[in-house]
């Protein structure tokens, strides 16, 4: 069984901490690997596996939210998942605050993680929370 600690990548940007959250193979890790690559820490925040939909809150206590959106098809086919949509849709149910709370949503279906990636960092850069 998986700790917290694996679950979550965890650190800050400067004074702002950082958060990503989103359905199962939305891009969670590799946006969390990428973000690192660039010296940016981020948490990921498990949120789809949780009833509590403050979790996000709670855990990460973050300063800037990302959500990563991506459709049942696209997650499915990314990991494999041998799951219903009623699965997915039960995920996205619990994720509905911390979406209404993101400050960048991302759509993931159609973009490569490089692409996902800068599109991250182009909002950090905008938002002037990283030069």
């Amino acid at each position: 069984m998986a700790t917290v600690e694996t679950l979550i990548v965890a650190a800050k940007v400067g004074k702002y901490a950082i958060a990503i959250v989103g359905p199962c193979a939305s891009g969670k890790s590799s946006l969390a690997r990428g973000l690192g690559e660039h010296g940016i820490w981020a948490r990921q925040v498990v949120q789809e596996h949780s009833y509590v939909q403050e979790m996000w809150q709670v855990i990460a206590k973050p300063d800037y939210l990302i959500y990563l959106e991506a459709s049942f098809q696209t997650c499915s086919r990314r990991k494999h998942l041998n799951w219903r949509q009623r699965d997915y849709d039960e995920q996205l149910s619990r994720l509905a605050h911390a979406r209404q709370s993101c400050d960048l949503l991302v759509q993931t279906d159609d973009l490569s993680e490089a692409a996902v990636l800068e599109e991250v960092l182009s909002d950090l850069r905008a938002r002037q929370l990283i030069p």
